[in-house]
């Protein structure tokens, strides 16, 4: 698995010091944190749904990011934000957005 990101300090920290990029689905903060391993943090607001579909949302992000593990370079805070729009998407959007966020991070390998 990977670490997350918890308490609401540590979310500003990113937000306010790290480098953004956005794409049609998602905005995704990184900052380097220092350590060898990546700690990401999920937002998924209610503008997105109600709780059933927020829930599924981040367990789709949550699955992108496991499986593509090996393919990120080490040492970041990640916080990824949901849009509106993502209410109805598959795991294969989900993924895809994920891996261009990365990639305009340049953060694969």
């Amino acid at each position: 698995m990977f670490e997350s990101i918890r308490n609401n300090a540590e979310f500003h920290r990113v937000y306010h010091s790290g480098k953004s990029y956005v794409n049609k689905y998602f905005i995704m903060y990184v900052l380097k944190n220092e350590t060898d391993v990546n700690r990401f943090g999920i937002v998924v607001s209610k503008k997105v749904g109600n709780s059933v579909v927020r829930h599924r949302v981040t367990r789709l992000v949550r699955e992108s990011i496991r499986l593509n593990m090996d393919g990120v370079k080490k040492g970041y805070d990640f916080v990824i934000i949901s849009k509106k729009n993502t209410a109805n998407l598959k795991f294969q959007d989900v993924q895809s957005a994920y891996l261009h966020l990365c990639k305009l991070h340049h953060l694969l390998k």
